[in-house]
């Protein structure tokens, strides 16, 4: 059992259909090892509870009536927030998921999944690991083609695209390992190399930057 599954996660929710948030709270109460410890209707509303409580993951939809989560998540940026997000939201078209992306965060949770793929993907996320959906993840990659013309990031080698595909699909390293037939040093090592090349200090500044440089050497399964 790992680490994030046997620690308490603390969860704010912010989502502005109270109907949603009720079902997710008594969904996610049900849940060994999840705590929410709130859940909020509106932006303002979920910084106050930031400013008070230690939040290990917020789950956030994208449409908040009047406001964006990207608005939520420049202003928990600035105010300090240095938890995972996960966004859960009904619809999101491929420039917003690039955004989204770039803005940070660890997931984007599409709400016609299962429950039980919900919980999965909070583990996941708390765990380090990023969960996108493949079909969108590609549609950011097409979608994010502007502002990488003029630089001139270092290479991948072939053994670090494919460790990066498995990153985007959320593996971890033993899976990852199990997958291209190497070690877990192996891939622990790979990994390393690439935050090296990259700047990025965990997976998710990873898919981010790998998203924004490195757009025509990323490797997708068809």
């Amino acid at each position: 059992m790992t680490e994030a599954i046997e620690k308490t996660i603390a969860i704010l929710i912010v989502d502005d259909h109270a109907l949603f948030r009720e079902s997710l709270v008594r969904l996610l109460h049900a849940e060994p090892g999840f705590e929410v410890i709130a859940h909020c209707g509106t932006i303002e509303e979920a910084l106050r509870v930031l400013q008070k409580r230690q939040v290990d993951v917020v789950l956030l939809d994208f449409d908040l009536g009047e406001s964006t989560g990207t608005q939520f998540l420049g202003s928990a940026k600035r105010q300090g927030f240095g938890g995972k997000v996960l966004v859960v939201t009904a619809v999101v078209n491929q420039g917003q998921a690039a955004e989204l992306i770039h803005a940070g965060v660890s997931g984007i949770f599409m709400k016609h999944h299962s429950a039980a793929l919900l919980t999965q993907a909070i583990r996941d996320v708390v765990d380090g690991k990023v969960f996108l959906d493949q079909e969108l993840l590609q549609a950011a990659v097409a979608a994010k083609t502007r502002h990488t013309a003029h630089s001139r990031p270092e290479h991948f080698t072939q053994r670090e695209r494919q460790v990066l595909s498995f990153v985007f699909e959320g593996l971890a390293n033993k899976e990852i390992a199990e997958r291209i037939d190497v070690s877990e040093s192996s891939v622990k090592a790979t990994l390393q190399q690439l935050f090296a090349k990259t700047g990025a200090h965990n997976r998710a500044q990873l898919v981010r930057i790998a998203l924004e440089h490195h757009k025509n050497e990323l490797l997708f399964k068809t």
